[in-house]
């Protein structure tokens, strides 16, 4: 049976370290951390995990305010949202749900948004630190499954690593801080042809589509460990992208629930407190402030293997 690594044992962890966090970065005369989530029309999904978000941010004190916006709403009106919301000095960070109604590009969002207040790490000044290295606001989901990673002990140094899902939240950053740690990485999505060609080869599959039992258990090799970042509600049951019946023969892997989403909401509101310390400076530069013993070094890779 494979060891179900469950998020439940980080917890204790990153909420010592948040409240220490938040002192520090009243010390230094920042302001109270304040999280606004934006839900723009009806989503489940979306809805669970700012449910979620409500029940951690009540446990850490760290100010939620939800904002919903009818279904409707134009491109210019959350635009003008998010620029009121930029120049809100009471609101350190900002997360806005996804995916938004068809007729809304998150191109919105991505071009709007503070870098400072970008929570999720999706502006292009984010995401390209991250690329590079540079200290930035790391995506929730995917730093909640390497702090899984972290917690029980896997190298990912060397492992082939299957990140299925080209998201600009989960599977594009997540393919690259698995890079960071020295993992070689096969990013497939929907267009990929034979997709279980390449997650049979892996030592690691990490997927998130939001597609129920997408992955299960002639896809995966025995003593492959599955991180699975999918969420779905099916019939009012939360559950994720493996069908985990069928991957008993799998070396590990997250459950859904309880698994990498406890922890993303906890990195959340990590998140938040080093949006704080951004607003302090002005600047990206010492947001690893509000973590510096849970950061990982960016090992810059030889020329041979870039």
């Amino acid at each position: 049976m494979p060891t179900i690594l469950r998020g439940a044992p980080i917890a204790a962890r990153l909420r010592l370290g948040i409240e220490t966090s938040i002192a520090e970065l009243l010390a230094r005369g920042g302001a109270r951390p304040t999280l606004v989530t934006i839900l723009v029309g009806r989503n489940p999904a979306a809805e669970a995990y700012r449910d979620a978000i409500e029940r951690t941010f009540r446990r850490v004190d760290i100010d939620h305010r939800p904002r919903s916006l009818p279904t409707e709403t134009s491109a210019g009106d959350l635009a003008d949202e998010l620029h009121r919301l930029n120049l809100a000095p009471d609101v350190t960070g900002v997360l806005v749900l996804m995916p938004l109604p068809p007729h809304l590009s998150s191109h919105v969002v991505l071009e709007t948004l503070s870098p400072l207040k970008d929570v999720d790490g999706i502006t292009p000044t984010n995401a390209g630190r991250l690329h590079l290295g540079l200290p930035s606001l790391r995506p929730s989901t995917p730093q909640g499954g390497l702090e899984i990673v972290d917690h029980y002990g896997i190298d990912l140094r060397g492992l082939h690593a299957v990140v299925i899902g080209r998201s600009n939240v989960v599977g594009r950053p997540l393919a690259t801080m698995l890079t960071h740690r020295h993992a070689t990485v096969t990013l497939c999505h929907r267009q990929t042809r034979d997709l279980a060609s390449h997650t049979r080869r892996a030592d690691v599959v990490a997927t998130a589509t939001g597609v129920p039992g997408l992955l299960h258990g002639d896809m995966a090799s025995p003593g492959a460990i599955v991180l699975d970042f999918g969420i779905s509600v099916v019939a009012d049951r939360l559950v994720g992208d493996a069908d985990p019946a069928s991957l008993d023969h799998v070396a590990a892997l997250t459950p859904v629930p309880g698994g990498i989403g406890p922890v993303t909401t906890l990195v959340l509101a990590r998140n938040t407190i080093a949006a704080g310390f951004a607003a302090l400076s002005g600047n990206l530069d010492h947001v690893d402030l509000a973590t510096p013993h849970l950061e990982v070094p960016y090992d810059e890779p030889t020329p041979s293997h870039a």
